[in-house]
Parts: structure tokens; sequence; C-alpha cells
């Protein structure tokens, strides 16, 4: 039987989950750029992009970021590393882009539970260092993450 995620207490640290993989697409390039208003060419014109370094488009890093961070979701039921005692997203820390997203990549997240801080009677931080890697491993976009949770009852 697989562990259970409800609360704060139910993390160890050193716990690891990895989230299902998404390919991204050209069309989330597009979406994104109408979204922010970022129609920087090195993500939107062809012929510009193929003259950078890079040899073509890229996706944006918060786009990248965006999509990956959101990948532990999908795990879906009480096997997420954010079930139903999730308060609130509390902050970000030392965000890195280490590496090109290109369309047609397949990234996922790898968590890691880093540290448990608890914070009164009720609740406490559950802090994480995330790493969003493509098909071949690289790390794309390195980030630690802190939420706060529910203790139980």
């Amino acid at each position: 039987m697989a562990k259970v995620y409800e609360y704060l207490d139910d993390y160890a640290v050193g716990e690891r989950f990895i989230s299902p993989a998404r390919t991204i697409t050209e069309a989330d390039i597009v979406n994104f750029a109408g979204i922010t208003g970022d129609w920087h060419p090195l993500h939107t014109d062809v012929e510009y992009a193929a003259q950078t370094p890079y040899r073509e488009r890229i996706a944006h890093g918060m786009l990248t970021l965006s999509i990956g961070m959101a990948l532990p979701f999908r795990l879906g039921g009480h096997s997420s590393f954010l079930p139903k005692s999730f308060i609130a997203f509390y902050g970000m820390d030392n965000v890195r882009f280490m590496a090109p997203t290109k369309i047609g990549d397949t990234i996922h997240c790898e968590v890691e539970v880093t540290e448990i801080t608890v914070k009164g009677k009720s609740g406490g931080v559950l802090t994480t260092q995330n790493q969003i890697k493509n098909q071949r491993g690289e790390v794309l976009v390195s980030y630690g993450v802190k939420v706060l949770r529910d203790k139980r009852p």
C-alpha cells in the first residue's frame, strides 16, 4: 500500500517525488507569449532564433518554470505531495535557469523534501528543493519552494 500524504506530519526530510512528464509544444510558447506579452524573437521568430547560440526557438524560462512546477500536482490523490492539507504557497528561493527548453522537450519535476518547520500547534512549512529536467535528464530549472501545510488534528 502506498504511503498517504495528507498532513505536514506525513513527510520526512529526504523523501523524493517524481512527477509525470509533459512535452513542451510550439502552441505552449505562442500561448505564453500572448498571455504575458513577451514576444521576444528568441521565442517567437524562427529566423532570429536560428542566428542565436541555441540555433532554434526556445521556451521562455518562466514558461518552463510555470509548467514544470505544476507537474507534481498530477501525481494525484493521496500520492500527490500537496494534497488536501495544503494551505498556501509561501515562497520560492534560488531560482536558476540552467539550460534551454526546446520545442519538443519532455519535462518532469523532481522534488526532495529538505526541511519541515512546525509553526504553532496547527501547521508548519514544508520546504522542498525542486529540479525540472528534460528527457535527457538535464536540469533546466532548479529552485526551492516553501508551502504552508496543516498538521494532523
